[in-house]
């Protein structure tokens, strides 16, 4: 691809931060009526550049580097406002709560009007010219739900710099294939070939494959490019090999990455006990006036290495099921009132924090599940117990972009899609990765979206 995605974030990053420079700039101009002396902007300098990271943070944890985001004109803007208003009540704490701020406090009103203006520019007008390629001519060769799915998203979105003329179906000998795709070539003149590299028959023709490179062809994994675009594993392309070549591999000498999550485990889980204790008197005089029932409930889960686990959580329905449905394969309890709210603001979830703090839970990871469904996806959904390697969490990468959770009933197509981003995590989680999903997670509990 002409323009890839962390070649997209950095130039969006350094556009950012220098629409951010100019902004300060242009504030004091208006605010003093003259360009800024060099003492005047230093003077302004160390409280403007912590915000400027700040602010770099809030963009990134509110989805302007999504590359989902960054090309969709119709959605930027609202999200830049969005951010920017964020961006002005942190401001405020900072210019009006922390003595050690010296600037003059209606500079950030400006500031904030200014650096918008500057943003929407950016982002609307001129990001788009600079990150606009001339699109490559490919040809597809594979065949799958995948590989349509891979095709029509590159094909209904410019933002990946290729077009595909031509998808072509491996056929049934090495030679009919050679020769379907060398007559693609001639017809097309490609620069990329996007091939199913894990197809029994591609597999025998990578010399024909590897032999196009010679000639300026770039070949890509339809796998590994199915990976970059959609943020997911494709299931129909794992099997054995890849789980040896990724899923395991990913597991050993990560000592320093287990280490530093676990501290940072123990520290979440520690001011998480705090705020669930705080939060503790609410909720129970809000519970007991409503049903008088218990606070807290248990549920098993399915931890590590499939070893059972029991969590933690406020008690949102009318009892606690453990799991059990009746035939309908949805539980018959009700959702109370109070529940209602805790569960839409996720604070049924706080007592979890206790689970972090010992190790049953981590922070980040793939979401445990009941047993009993585990039970029957394990049975239906090919390689399920690979997500029991590692740690469940509290969040994950499948609870931001997964959008069609199954909750707590048997939802088999939902969560063979779910596993994908669970894989997609498992393959590539990094402390940068963590990071990432965290303040998603709080994008997404601000905006009262379901984790």
């Amino acid at each position: 691809m002409k323009f890839t995605n962390s070649k997209a974030v950095a130039l969006l990053v350094s556009g950012d931060l220098l629409s951010y420079i100019l902004s300060l700039i242009l504030t004091l101009t208006v605010r003093y009526g003259e360009l800024p002396s060099r003492g005047l902007f230093v003077s302004h300098a160390p409280s403007f550049s912590l915000l400027f990271v700040i602010f770099l943070l809030v963009s990134y944890g509110g989805g302007l580097y999504d590359k989902q985001t960054y090309f969709m004109r119709d959605r930027i803007e609202s999200l830049i406002v969005k951010v920017q208003l964020i961006n002005l009540m942190i401001g405020v704490f900072f210019f009006y709560f922390t003595p050690a701020i010296i600037a003059p406090k209606a500079n950030l009103f400006i500031y904030i009007l200014i650096s918008t203006a500057l943003i929407l520019i950016w982002r609307d007008i001129m990001f788009p010219v600079l990150s606009s390629t001339r699109n490559a001519p490919a040809i597809m060769v594979g065949v799958g739900d995948d590989i349509d799915d891979l095709h029509e998203e590159i094909n209904t979105n410019g933002r990946y710099g290729i077009v595909i003329r031509e998808k072509i179906a491996p056929l049934a000998t090495v030679e009919e294939t050679v020769a379907t795709i060398g007559g693609a070539v001639e017809r097309v003149g490609p620069q990329i070939v996007i091939a199913d590299l894990r197809n029994p028959t591609l597999e025998k023709v990578m010399p024909f494959l590897y032999s196009l490179i010679f000639s300026g062809v770039q070949v890509l994994d339809a796998s590994k490019l199915y990976e970059t675009v959609f943020d997911r594993i494709p299931l129909s392309l794992v099997g054995e090999k890849w789980l040896v070549e990724n899923a395991a591999s990913s597991l050993g000498g990560r000592k320093v990455y287990d280490s530093l999550k676990r501290l940072t485990d123990v520290f979440i889980g520690a001011v998480g006990m705090l705020i669930t204790a705080v939060a503790y008197p609410f909720i129970f005089v809000a519970i007991k006036l409503e049903d008088r029932g218990p606070i807290f409930i248990k549920q098993e889960r399915i931890g590590k290495n499939a070893k059972r686990i029991s969590i933690v959580k406020f008690r949102s329905m009318t009892a606690n099921d453990n799991g059990a449905y009746s035939s309908h394969g949805k539980s018959d309890l009700k959702i109370t009132r109070v529940g209602k709210f805790i569960r839409l603001t996720r604070i049924d979830e706080l007592p979890q924090s206790y689970n972090i703090f010992m190790g049953d839970l981590a922070f980040i990871g793939p979401r445990p599940e009941l047993p009993a469904l585990v039970d029957v996806y394990e049975n239906k959904v090919p390689y399920y117990g690979v997500r029991h390697l590692i740690k469940p969490g509290l969040s994950g990468w499948a609870q931001i972009y997964h959008h069609a959770h199954p909750h707590h009933a048997v939802a088999v197509d939902e969560t063979r899609d779910k596993l994908s981003y669970d894989l997609f995590y498992i393959k590539n989680r990094s402390l940068g990765l963590d990071m990432h999903i965290a303040l998603q997670t709080v994008r997404a509990l601000l905006s009262r979206q379901g984790v």
